[in-house]
């Protein structure tokens, strides 16, 4: 559930939200006023009997010693209803916190400080496409969202402030007056815009593509955004027979037409005429708190199933570890969904991992199938350089008034603020927010940087608007973004259908209905059939390939339709015996349809499929343990590719000494590896080296498998101007290679102690997981409330045990494997799974983080799923009963 592009290098977790609160406040509310009856009066009712308004009939809640509910009831209202009842006892705050983020009203809980962001958020309207989503949800489907509601809004009738949570005792300090509204379904489905943006794939690769053009050759820029190797590494489907359609809104477009190419009206010379505004834009988009991890980054997931014809059992398996940013709790929550009787109006039998804040499960399996999320990655997000005239806009020679929402953000401790929305028809302006100085005035752009002088179009509206002093037009050029997650869908429904099939024609179905984040969905049932389907809205462009920002002022680069379903990547019990999605290409380059430009690499994808080969050419049955040992898997074919050229350079003194860690090394980056540590210092000082100076400070390569495949790609030109740099005296390869090895030996004894055998990687590679919001403040005492760790890791970034790092901004952990799953299809009670954290998500309760150092481990837990299997497990039973 994740891709793997660059992205902006700033972590962009909410931070400093409470500059307001001081510490010597905090200080005292620790150590004096806050004993353990604060911390511990959140902790949730597990056992004995709560009475629920809105329940039909009685529903038990059984637990097992990690906290993961199972919830059994008769009907599906009282089935959500308690499931969104639990959601509040474990995790309101972070629910509360969320929905705060995507309705743009951060600045309600923690004051000016993010007036910032929510003007941002508000302009692209996650909100407000939410809610109209629930205006169009089925009657059955709002049922299930409103019982939902119903169940958290049960809770917080019997528990407000520090009684939810210990955060709200914290930011009373801060916001006294602060009170928890009822919950929604929009409050749900909101949800779903956040983790889109999270996911939406190549918009980061687009402003880096533009901003790098403006110092850069196109070939340069290409070089620094290879396309991916389709020749060496796998695709998930390979060649596909589609059906294309000879014209209409859905016809298809040539995947490589233009490439990387600057659209003739935007050459290079023009760019640096918005530069500024892309780079305004990468600052707002830095500031948006990340939900689920590195928008658009370096994250990226696993996911693969292989048929019974290959595994012990003679049914299949299915693996699944998404890769996310780490929070604190995890975006995950365990849970058990079950109705007593299966019926036409009950037939929920459903269990994996969920969101607090939505009901239903995301990604596990029901009692007949099975299945896992990858992130597909396709590029459906577009820049567009609009002409702006006051409030009018061009498009193809006639002036159209822009669309206008005006919102107000209010803001504890201050005055409310007022904001105007702008929007053409592709979508919100993203540019000339306060204390920016962009727009420019068009004149400040000549004819002969390539951007046209605006020609005289059909006035729409008062003569006056977009007149200056004299009288005569001015034109500003701003971005707006196109966006499939802008335009309200049915994702919010393809929950529940997912959740309710039972073949692979129902899961099909379900799978239709998942429009926005696009995912990769692995597949699997008791039948022993195996499965893959994109699904998604993918645009399909009049012209273009969506790498650059384009001309907004005609409709040559409009979006004419979307991929039909029946012609996205599918395929159903290959001859190969198993499927491998890890946000590789999901095709060949014969499919007809443009999916993007900017796939993850595949080393992730050509180490999983190299394994299961290995394992099916020796005839080893596969089991669930093999496909946890694969899951944990640290081969970095990064360093076998770069380690030989190391070992060829010639070195002396301390550099040598570290030199010799290189020899006979496996190339596996465990966490007590010295040449793992060495290797990986190694590899951040080159990418320093080799581009400092020459890119942009926010277009650096991260570490993962963009810089991968450009670095190694140079070892062939020794000569490449990319290996000198003026700025550190390095002429050639050789001389670029000695300088970093000799830099990294001597950082490496500075971090870890002068005797390069005693070197760990683990010991710089480490994770803090840290709450969302207060665990990121800057202030320590909050810190140590929330936070936990660090723990020293394994793994790295192009890893398949992706335990990934950002090589612009140091060696600690910023993307993790967020749980991970192993399904048998034979027996579902021989299943297994871990989460990063702990369902729990009160600081100091016993599941905060206790699954924690089995991730580490790589161990995982049995995952039960028969009633008997579940009821022996047992530590408590809470039952939810009618209230009279």
């Amino acid at each position: 559930m994740g891709t793997d592009a660059p992205r902006s290098k700033g972590h962009r977790r909410v931070r400093r939200l409470v500059v307001a609160l001081g510490v010597v406040a905090t200080l005292v509310l620790v150590t004096a006023g806050f004993g353990v009856w604060t911390v511990t009066r959140s902790f949730p009712t597990l056992a004995g009997s709560v009475d629920i308004t809105g329940l039909s009939s009685a529903v038990t809640v059984t637990r097992d010693d990690a906290g993961i509910p199972q919830i059994t009831a008769q009907t599906a209202a009282d089935l959500f209803l308690a499931e969104g009842y639990v959601h509040a006892q474990d995790r309101f705050w972070e629910m509360d916190f969320r929905r705060h983020v995507t309705s743009g009203r951060l600045s309600e809980l923690f004051g000016e400080s993010q007036v910032g962001t929510d003007t941002f958020v508000r302009t692209l309207g996650w909100r407000a496409v939410a809610e109209q989503e629930v205006a169009l949800l089925d009657p059955v489907t709002l049922s299930y969202y409103q019982s939902y509601a119903d169940g958290v809004n049960a809770y917080l009738d019997t528990h407000q402030g520090a009684d939810l949570s210990l955060e709200y005792a914290v930011l009373g300090l801060q916001n006294p007056g602060y009170e928890v509204e009822p919950w929604t379904p929009a409050d749900s489905v909101a949800w779903l815009k956040a983790m889109a943006w999270d996911l939406r794939s190549n918009l980061d690769d687009e402003i880096d593509r533009a901003l790098l053009s403006t110092t850069l050759t196109p070939a340069e820029v290409s070089e620094l955004h290879p396309d991916y190797p389709a020749g060496q590494h796998p695709t998930i489907t390979g060649s596909q027979a589609v059906t294309v359609p000879s014209a209409g809104a859905s016809e298809a477009v040539d995947p490589s037409a233009e490439s990387t190419d600057v659209p003739a009206a935007l050459a290079p010379a023009s760019v640096d005429s918005y530069a500024e505004a892309l780079t305004e834009l990468r600052t707002h988009l830095g500031s948006v708190p990340e939900l689920l991890g590195p928008a658009g980054g370096e994250i990226g997931s696993n996911s693969w199933v292989v048929s019974g014809a290959l595994t012990d059992t003679g049914m299949p398996l299915l693996a699944n570890d998404p890769h996310l940013g780490p929070a604190l709790p995890s975006v995950w929550y365990q849970v058990g969904l079950r109705c007593q009787s299966i019926t036409a109006d009950c037939p929920f039998d459903v269990a994996g991992y969920s969101f607090s804040g939505m009901p239903g499960v995301i990604i596990g399996h029901n009692e007949r199938i099975a299945w896992g999320f990858t992130n597909l990655g396709p590029d459906v997000a577009d820049l567009y350089i609009e002409k702006i005239s006051g409030d009018s806009y061009e498009f193809d020679g006639v002036k159209k008034p822009l669309l206008l929402r005006d919102e107000k953000i209010s803001v504890a401790g201050g005055d409310d603020v007022k904001i105007e929305i702008r929007s053409t028809e592709h979508g919100p302006l993203l540019s000339g927010f306060e204390g920016t100085a962009y727009p420019k005035i068009a004149s400040d752009f000549p004819e002969a940087a390539g951007l046209p002088a605006p020609a005289p179009v059909a006035e729409a509206g008062a003569d006056s608007a977009g007149a200056d002093s004299t009288g005569a037009d001015t034109t500003t050029y701003e971005l707006s973004l196109q966006w499939t997650a802008l335009t309200p869908g049915r994702t919010a429904s393809a929950i529940f259908a997912l959740n309710q099939a039972t073949d692979w024609t129902s899961f099909r179905a379900a799978a239709s209905l998942f429009e926005v984040p696009a995912q990769n969905l692995t597949y699997a049932d008791v039948d022993g059939n195996i499965g893959y389907q994109a699904p998604g809205l993918i645009p399909v462009r009049a012209s273009g390939n969506g790498t650059l920002p384009v001309p907004g002022w005609t409709s040559q680069y409009a979006w004419t339709g979307f991929i039909p379903f029946d012609a996205l990547p599918s395929t159903f019990n290959p001859p190969s015996g198993y499927i491998v999605t890890a946000n590789n290409a999901a095709t060949d380059p014969s499919y007809p349809y443009l999916l993007t430009a900017d796939w993850d690499l595949g080393y992730r994808a050509n180490q999983i499929t190299a394994r299961l080969q290995e394992l099916i050419a020796a005839k080893t049955p596969l089991t669930g343990r093999l496909m946890s040992e694969i899951q944990a898997d640290n081969y970095s074919a990064l360093a076998a590719a770069l380690v030989p050229a190391l070992q060829q350079v010639r070195l002396t003194g301390d550099a040598a000494e570290a030199q010799k860690l290189l020899d006979g090394w496996d190339y596996q980056v465990d966490a007590d590896s010295a040449a793992a540590a060495y290797f990986n210092v190694i590899w951040r000082t080159l990418l320093q080296d080799m581009f400092t100076g020459k890119i942009d400070e926010e277009a650096a390569l991260t570490g993962g498998d963009r810089a991968f495949a450009v670095v190694t790609r140079l070892l062939d030109q020794p000569a490449s101007p990319w290996w000198s740099n003026r700025a550190n005296g390095t002429v050639g390869q050789e001389s670029m290679l000695r300088r970093v090895m000799i830099d990294a030996a001597a950082e490496a004894a500075d971090l870890m102690g002068s005797n390069p055998a005693a070197w760990q990687w683990g010991s710089i590679h480490t994770l803090e997981l840290k709450n969302a919001s207060f665990g990121e403040s800057g202030i320590a005492p909050l810190e140590w409330l929330f936070n936990r760790g660090p723990y020293e890791l394994a793994g790295g970034s192009a890893v398949v045990n992706a335990v990934g790092w950002d090589a612009a901004q140091g060696y600690e952990v910023d993307w993790v494997p967020s749980m991970r799953q192993v399904i048998s299809l034979e027996n579902f009670d021989d299943s297994t799974w871990i989460n990063l954290t702990g369902a729990s998500g009160h600081a100091f309760h016993t599941n905060y983080t206790d699954q924690a150092p089995l991730w580490r481990d790589h161990e995982t837990r049995p995952w039960l799923f028969t009633p008997a299997a579940i009821n022996n497990n047992a530590s408590n039973t809470l039952t939810l009963q009618p209230a009279l």
